[in-house]
C-alpha cells in the first residue's frame, strides 16, 4: 500500500460545501473542513489534500485575493500554517494542497478550513476540472504524528461534474456505405470542453445533399435528452453525401463527416481508439463506463482500454477482460483486450499491447504501484524481455509517445509490433514514423486518443498540459469483428487522423484541404494544392509549431504579439485554439494582435484578411522566434522562421480568402531502383489544422 492505514478511523474527517453537482470548468468556492481526530496534529505534522495527476483542476495561488483560484487556509484556534501547492504524492494523486501546522499543533476537535476559490475579497472563485466525472475526490491524508508518514482518512470529500450548455454540434454517419444497406446518424451536442451535454433546446433542420431514405427534414434535441440516434437510413445510388445542419435562425450548426455510397465494398471503414485509460489507472470513471462512452456517445466502432501495467491489480486485470468480452458485440461494436507496457524510457519505451483473446497474461514493466508479486517470474523491465514473452501469443504491439516514449531503435519485432502511433491527444509525433524507417521497419500508421478524461473516441485537450485532441484512426475491414481488425493491423490496412472521420482516398476532407503531400520515407517528393496562386489573396496565415524535446516537458508555450504596419486587417480568426482559456485578443483594432496557445508537435496559429493584399509588414514576436514579414514580397511559398526544439518553427504564408475545395485528385508516380526499402505515405493538412496519414507503401528490391 502507498500509504500507511495506521488507525485511520482516528485520523479525523473533512466535509464540503457545497456538495455540489458543479457545471465542469465552471468557478466555484468550495470550502473544505477538515477536523482533527483523537490525536490531533502535531507540530509540524501535516494535512495534504490532492486530486488527481491527469485533472485540469486550477492550480491554487495564495497571493491575490481577487484574483482566480484564491486559496486560503485557517486554523480554528489560530496556528500558524504553511500552504504551498506541489506534484507530491503518489500517482494517481499528483496534485496536492500541502498544510504544515507550525508553531503550534491542533488538538482533537480542532479544525482546518481551507476555501478554493475564495471570494470574499473578489476572487471569481476556483476553476473547475473541465470533464464531467461522477466523483470527483478529493483525497485527504494526515501526519498526525509528524513523522512524514501520512494515513488518508475514512471518508475523502468528493462532488459531481456535469456538463454545461450545448456550445458545438456534431453529425457522426458511417464514412462508407453500401448503397440500399440500412446506416445511422447520430447527433451530439457538446459544452464548450467537448462534454456531450443534454443542456440543449434546439430545432436542427437536416440538409442532405442527395436524398436519404428515411431522414426527416428536421429535429428537436430538448433539454435532458441524450444524443439523438436515427436508425434504417439509407441512399440508394452510389455517389458522396454531405449532410449539413442548420438552425432555425439559418445558421449552420454543424457538417457531417464525409459519406461514400458505393455498389458494393469488399472493404469496409471503421473507425476506431484503441488506446486510453480509466479511473482504475490514472485516468477518470471506471472502465465500464469507459466502454460506454466509446459506443453510446463519441459512436466509434472499435475501442481498446490500456491501463499502465504498474497500476494493473490481477482483480482489475481480470475486470478488465470480463468487461471486454463482455462489450464485444462482432457487427456492431469491437472491443479490445489488452494493456500499456509502461516501461522508462531508457528500458524501451511506452508500447500498447493487444491480444486477441481474453484471459492472457499480463507481463508488467515493474510492481512499483501494484502490491506484491501476483505471479513469478512475469515481469519485463526491458523491451526486449517483452517481446521475448510474447513470442508465440495471438497479439499486437504499437508503440507509441506518452509520459514516456517509445526506442524503437532500442528494441522492435517487426512479428509484433505493426505500427506506430504519431498522433494523440499528447501531441503529434511524426518523428517516430522516421525512427522506423531509418531503422528499416516497416510498420502503419495509427492515432489514437491515449484518453485520460472518460471520453475515448471523442477526446479534447481541455486546460491541462495535454496539447491536442485525440486522434482517430480508420481501419479497412471487410466486417467488424475482432478477427478482421487483427488482420488489418497486421497487413497495414489503417490511416490515422488528428480526431476529424477524413475519408482518405485523396478526394475527399472534413474542411478544404491545405495541402496533399506524398513522402517518400522523410522526403516531401510532391506537394498538391487545391488552389492555384491566382486564388491567392488577403487571406494570410500566421503559423506556429512543434515541440520542445521528446520527452514529457515537450509542451511548447507560445507566448506572442503580431503588428500590421502601413496595412489593416479587416477580421481575424484562431486555428487549433483547442483551450477555451487561451485566447487571441485585438490591442489595437485592425492592426495588433496578442496571443497564448500551446503545441505538443501539433498546430496551431492565425488567419488575418487584409485591407490590402499587398502592401505593409508584419511584425511577429514570440517567445520562442521573431521576425518582420513584408507583405509585398510575400508570394506563394512559406516565410519560416525556424524556432529550435523539436521542429519549433513559425511561419506566415497566403491562403485563398474563402472556403474552397475539399477533392482533390492526382496521379503520383515512382522510380525505385533497389537498394533499401522506400517508404510511401501521403499526409494530408486541412484549413483548420487537423492532419491525417496514410500507412505507407513499402517498395523492396
Amino acid at each position: 500500500m502507498p500509504f500507511s492505514t495506521y488507525l485511520a478511523e482516528q485520523m479525523g474527517s473533512a466535509t464540503l460545501t457545497p456538495a455540489g453537482p458543479f457545471v465542469a470548468g465552471s468557478y466555484a468556492e468550495l470550502t473544505l473542513c477538515y477536523t482533527a481526530g483523537t490525536f490531533g496534529i502535531d507540530d509540524s505534522g501535516m494535512v495534504k489534500v490532492s486530486w488527481r495527476t491527469t485533472s485540469d483542476m486550477a492550480k491554487p495561488q495564495f497571493d491575490d485575493p481577487t484574483a482566480a483560484n484564491y486559496t486560503s487556509v485557517e486554523a480554528s484556534h489560530g496556528a500558524k500554517l504553511d500552504v504551498w501547492f506541489d506534484r507530491l504524492n503518489i500517482r494517481p494523486w499528483a496534485n496536492t494542497l500541502l498544510i504544515r501546522v507550525g508553531r503550534g499543533y491542533l488538538r482533537a476537535g480542532d479544525v482546518l478550513t481551507v476555501r478554493f476559490g475564495d471570494r470574499r475579497a473578489g476572487s471569481p472563485g476556483f476553476r473547475l476540472q473541465t470533464n464531467c466525472d461522477e466523483r470527483f475526490e478529493l483525497k485527504t491524508w494526515v501526519d498526525a504524528f509528524a513523522t512524514y508518514e501520512f494515513t488518508e482518512i475514512p471518508a475523502s470529500p468528493a462532488f459531481a461534474l456535469v456538463p454545461g450548455a450545448a456550445a458545438r454540434w456534431k453529425a457522426i454517419w458511417p464514412s462508407l456505405a453500401v448503397a440500399g444497406e440500412p446506416f445511422r446518424l447520430a447527433i451530439v451536442a457538446e459544452d464548450v470542453w467537448g462534454n456531450p451535454t443534454g443542456e440543449a433546446d434546439q430545432h436542427l433542420a437536416l440538409a442532405p445533399s442527395r436524398p436519404i431514405r428515411g431522414l426527416p427534414q428536421s429535429v428537436t434535441m430538448r433539454r435532458g435528452q441524450g444524443p439523438i440516434v436515427l436508425h434504417g437510413l439509407a441512399v440508394e445510388t452510389p455517389g458522396d453525401v454531405d449532410l449539413r445542419m442548420v438552425s432555425e435562425e439559418g445558421e449552420a450548426l454543424a457538417r457531417a463527416n464525409p459519406l461514400r455510397v458505393v455498389a458494393a465494398a469488399p472493404l469496409r471503414r471503421y473507425w476506431g481508439d484503441l488506446h486510453g485509460q480509466s479511473g482504475e489507472t490514472i485516468g477518470t470513471g471506471t472502465a465500464e463506463s469507459y466502454f460506454r462512452y466509446a459506443r453510446d456517445k463519441a459512436f466509434i466502432d472499435i475501442v481498446g482500454h490500456q491501463g499502465n501495467d504498474f497500476q494493473i491489480t490481477d482483480a482489475f486485470w481480470k475486470e478488465l477482460n470480463r468487461l471486454t468480452a463482455a462489450f464485444d458485440a462482432p457487427g456492431r461494436f469491437v472491443c479490445v483486450p489488452g494493456y500499456e507496457w509502461s516501461g522508462n524510457t531508457g528500458m524501451g519505451g511506452d508500447r500498447n499491447i493487444f491480444f486477441h483473446r481474453e484471459e492472457r497474461p499480463i507481463r508488467r514493466s515493474s510492481h512499483i504501484l501494484v502490491a506484491g508479486n501476483s505471479e513469478a517470474n512475469t515481469e519485463c523491465a526491458t523491451a526486449h524481455d517483452l517481446f521475448a514473452s510474447l513470442a508465440g501469443e495471438d497479439a499486437v504491439v504499437i508503440a507509441h509517445v506518452g509520459g514516456r516514449y517509445a526506442d524503437i531503435g532500442l528494441a522492435h519485432d517487426g512479428r509484433l509490433e505493426r505500427a506506430v502511433e504519431v498522433h494523440s491527444t499528447w501531441g503529434t509525433f511524426e518523428w517516430l514514423l522516421h525512427d522506423a524507417f531509418a531503422h528499416g521497419y516497416r510498420v502503419g500508421i495509427v492515432c489514437h486518443s491515449d484518453d485520460h478524461k472518460g471520453r475515448p473516441g471523442a477526446t479534447r485537450p481541455g486546460a491541462s498540459t495535454f496539447g491536442a485532441i485525440g486522434g482517430l484512426t480508420c481501419y479497412l475491414m471487410p466486417e467488424l469483428t475482432r478477427d478482421a481488425l487483427f488482420a488489418a493491423l497486421r497487413q497495414r490496412r489503417h490511416y490515422g487522423t488528428t480526431g476529424e472521420r477524413l475519408f482518405m482516398d485523396l478526394r475527399g476532407g472534413t474542411a478544404p484541404l491545405e495541402r496533399v503531400e506524398v513522402l517518400h520515407g522523410t522526403r516531401v517528393a510532391q506537394t498538391v494544392r487545391p488552389y492555384a496562386s491566382c486564388d491567392l489573396g488577403r487571406r494570410v496565415r500566421v503559423l506556429w509549431q512543434g515541440a520542445e524535446y521528446r520527452g514529457r516537458g515537450r509542451e511548447t508555450e507560445w507566448h506572442g504579439r503580431l503588428r500590421l504596419e502601413g496595412n489593416h486587417f479587416a477580421r481575424f480568426a484562431a486555428v487549433n485554439f483547442l483551450n477555451p482559456e487561451r485566447q487571441v485578443r485585438e490591442t489595437a483594432a485592425g492592426r495588433a494582435l496578442t496571443w497564448s496557445s500551446v503545441t505538443t508537435g501539433n498546430r496551431a496559429g492565425i488567419d488575418l484578411w487584409l485591407d490590402d493584399a499587398r502592401r505593409g509588414a508584419l511584425s511577429l514576436e514570440t517567445n520562442i522566434v521573431s521576425g518582420e514579414v513584408d507583405l509585398s514580397r510575400l508570394a506563394d511559398d512559406a516565410v519560416t522562421f525556424a524556432g529550435g526544439g523539436l521542429g519549433r518553427a513559425l511561419s506566415v504564408y497566403r491562403l485563398p480568402e474563402t472556403d474552397w475545395s475539399r477533392h482533390v485528385a492526382f496521379e503520383h508516380g515512382v522510380t525505385f531502383a533497389g537498394g533499401p526499402d522506400l517508404p510511401v505515405y501521403v499526409r494530408i493538412t486541412q484549413a483548420d489544422g487537423h492532419q491525417a496519414w496514410s500507412s505507407p507503401i513499402y517498395l523492396i528490391a
